[in-house]
């Protein structure tokens, strides 16, 4: 079974903050964040050492890449378990 993982923008969310809030625990402009959620794969480490504790949450559980591409995995993830039970 893999690991739970989500995207940075879920968990943003899952906290209730707005891009803005959450750009300042970063210290960062909130239109990089918004770049970061879209595409993860290259985040600075400065961004990435506050992970955890901004979040909350393991950064092994945190998806570092294209957000489209985690959508599209989930998505063919999820036909094959639909389509293994018939």
């Amino acid at each position: 079974m893999s690991k739970l993982q989500i995207t940075l923008r879920a968990a943003r969310v899952n906290l209730g903050l707005t891009r803005k809030e959450a750009s300042k625990f970063f210290d960062i402009h909130y239109e990089t964040l918004t770049k970061y959620e879209y595409n993860s794969t290259h985040v600075p480490r400065s961004f990435f050492t506050k992970l955890e504790s901004v979040y909350g949450i393991p950064v092994e559980n945190i998806y570092f890449g294209s957000e489209d591409d985690y959508i599209e995995k989930m998505k063919n993830n999820l036909l094959k378990e639909v389509n293994a039970m018939t």
